[in-house]
């Protein structure tokens, strides 16, 4: 049976070969045509995770529009800065930056390329932020928080699991968001449940997310959630082979493991890519500001039920979603802010109190 680590390695090895490659150049040199390009983090358009989905994104658009579209690879984050300098120099008329390990490159591209539009997605530079850069921001929590309620639900032992890779905050977001939703299942299911938590300080050791995954299942939690790029592969891949219950994050993971995939804290990068390329194609000028897209948008939530979860406690989960909206949900003529960090977090139980 071919691994899921294994297949995340060749995958590794392939963007190694293909560092700081063009796809399909030669179509930006079509004139009269809208042409975009993406750099996305080392994990490459083919991470089964954001910078694949912002990639189909791309390439969708490219299928209902006049435009063009290509990516340029890096191999390491040295080569971020680099990448971006090669898209500037030629002629696009938007350039992606995708995820937070991009901030510094495109701050510094946008900055001394005046004349182009650039985007980045997974962070905002605020009050700092260039005229000529388009910050995109999720509230990854609200999709979080369904998952958390949905395995608050589910759990036999009462114990559950968060596997992050980094702690930066984007990773907080659904940390907080998960433990907030099992923490929301408990109070309705009246009883206590407990959210370990463990990060691997990795997005890419797909052997340390395995060995943390056994680690934690072993210690009594019986559902994990990762937010941990190749560490999750590993923590799924245990997962599969020993009958555990996981949950997938950025995508509809549930084709890596059928049977274990409770469900997934979907981001759909690709989608609010593809909403911010529109307008800017268009002619909107976004420059300088900061749009941020949630469930009411299409742009967060949890997929259609898999093998794993149970239809009632999906049904449930809907109908919490249908009363989220800007991270507020509005239960029982109450309203919760569903938390992104840990200040908001200790708020949050407050309010559930």
């Amino acid at each position: 049976m071919k691994k899921i680590c294994a297949l995340f390695f060749a995958i590794s090895l392939s963007l190694i070969l293909s560092a700081c490659s063009w796809s399909s150049p030669e179509e930006t040199k079509n004139d009269g045509i809208f042409k975009i390009a993406m750099a996305p983090d080392i994990g490459g358009v083919n991470d089964k995770s954001f910078n694949q989905s912002a990639w189909e994104g791309l390439k969708e658009l490219a299928n209902e529009e006049n435009v063009s579209v290509t990516y340029s690879e890096s191999k390491q984050p040295s080569d971020f800065t680099l990448n971006l300098d090669k898209l500037s120099d030629n002629d696009f008329d938007l350039i992606w930056g995708i995820g937070f390990s991009m901030v510094d490159a495109v701050y510094d591209s946008a900055t001394v390329n005046l004349d182009k539009n650039y985007a980045i997605v997974d962070y905002s530079y605020g009050n700092d932020t260039p005229n000529n850069v388009t910050c995109i921001l999720f509230r990854a929590e609200e999709s979080a928080f369904l998952t958390g309620y949905i395995a608050g639900k589910t759990t036999q032992t009462n114990k559950i699991g968060f596997l992050g890779g980094l702690r930066n905050p984007i990773v907080c977001q659904f940390e907080c968001g998960y433990k907030a939703g099992a923490m929301y299942a408990a109070k309705e299911l009246k009883k206590d449940i407990e959210v370990e938590v463990q990060y691997a300080d990795s997005f890419s050791d797909c052997a340390k997310g395995r060995a943390i995954a056994n680690k934690m299942y072993s210690g009594g939690c019986d559902i994990l959630i990762h937010a941990a790029g190749g560490v999750g592969y590993g923590a799924i891949e245990y997962a599969k082979d020993n009958g555990k219950l996981i949950i997938g994050v950025d995508r509809d993971q549930s084709y890596l493991a059928p049977e274990n995939m409770l469900t997934s804290a979907m981001k759909n990068v690709g989608q609010a890519v593809k909403i911010v390329s529109k307008k800017i194609m268009k002619g909107e000028k976004l420059g300088g500001t900061t749009l941020t897209f949630g469930i009411k948008d299409g742009c967060v939530g949890i997929p259609e039920p898999g093998k794993a979860i149970s239809p009632k406690v999906y049904d449930d989960a809907m109908k919490l979603s249908k009363n989220i909206n800007n991270s507020i949900l509005t239960s029982n003529n109450k309203k919760f802010t569903i938390p992104s960090d840990d200040k908001s977090y200790e708020t949050f139980l407050n309010e559930l109190k």
